[in-house]
């Protein structure tokens, strides 16, 4: 049974508490609340909002957001999963090395990772060159949907690569050679003894990778020149169109829209957590 606690506990908890939540209210809630008023104070006014969510433009930019930060989550789980418990469970002659080049993104924003996918898929990459040499015609794709995502998963393998490996270094491979004794094929523990194992760490980084491609602006600035993401209509209302109240508005529906996910994979990352306890 807790006990109640004393005036003097509460304002130590208090102590510790309060920077946290100033940090919460000058960095978050403040900004926040001034992002609703500016989208409000348009001439629509509140109904600025519900313009948006009924404008077939912006409904399609806000789809190609979401779509492509799902397909950039989705593959970056698949090749950091496997890579990373690869990386984990195996010693060999220039892992660390391999580990070192893939985790090399990290030091790199999204601008750079853009001119890297041109310097590869753009008018004169090197898989524009190559494919003529091969077939006679250029294939460029740097500033299509494909072009985005290649950055986008580029950008986000290295801190997924890092959180499976932390994962799987905690995995049991006691639970693996029992369920390979009760006659288990490679594929079934994989799916009923590593995923689950894996589960929490994998909602978590994919939270995060879905989260910074919704957001991602660098790379997007680079290399969206003919798709329209959120990110980018965003920074045109501003800068171009000088529409304060629509570029706000826009960013507070970016910003529900992936708090929304992040909150539930916390959920359900919790929930996993739990059922494997």
């Amino acid at each position: 049974m807790a006990l109640p606690l004393s005036l003097q506990n509460r304002l130590v908890l208090l102590g510790f508490l309060a920077p946290a939540l100033i940090l919460l209210g000058a960095f978050f809630l403040l900004p926040l609340g001034h992002l609703l008023l500016v989208g409000a104070s348009g001439p629509n006014g509140l109904a600025t909002y519900g313009a948006i969510l009924t404008d077939r433009a912006y409904l399609g930019s806000l789809g190609q957001t979401v779509l492509v930060s799902t397909a950039t989550t989705a593959i970056t789980l698949l090749i950091a999963g496997i890579v990373g418990l690869f990386l984990q469970r195996n010693r060999f002659p220039g892992r660390g090395l391999l580990l070192a080049l893939l985790t090399f993104p990290l030091a790199f924003p999204g601008v750079v990772v853009g001119f890297m996918v041109i310097m590869l898929a753009g008018r004169q990459g090197l898989i524009g060159q190559v494919s003529t040499w091969l077939t006679g015609d250029k294939l460029v794709f740097a500033y299509s949907m494909a072009g985005l995502l290649m950055g986008y998963v580029y950008f986000s393998i290295p801190r997924t690569l890092l959180t499976v490996m932390a994962a799987a270094e905690k995995l049991d491979p006691k639970l693996e050679e029992a369920a390979r004794s009760l006659g288990a094929s490679t594929a079934r523990v994989t799916w009923d003894v590593l995923i689950p194992g894996l589960k929490p760490a994998l909602i978590s980084s994919g939270a995060l990778c879905f989260a910074t491609a919704m957001g991602a602006f660098g790379t997007a600035f680079t290399l969206a020149t003919r798709i329209n993401v959120l990110p980018m209509v965003i920074y045109t209302e501003f800068t171009l169109q000088a529409n304060m109240a629509l570029a706000a508005a826009l960013s507070l529906i970016l910003g529900l829209v992936t708090w929304g996910v992040l909150a539930l994979a916390r959920t359900a990352a919790g929930a996993s957590v739990a059922a494997g306890a």
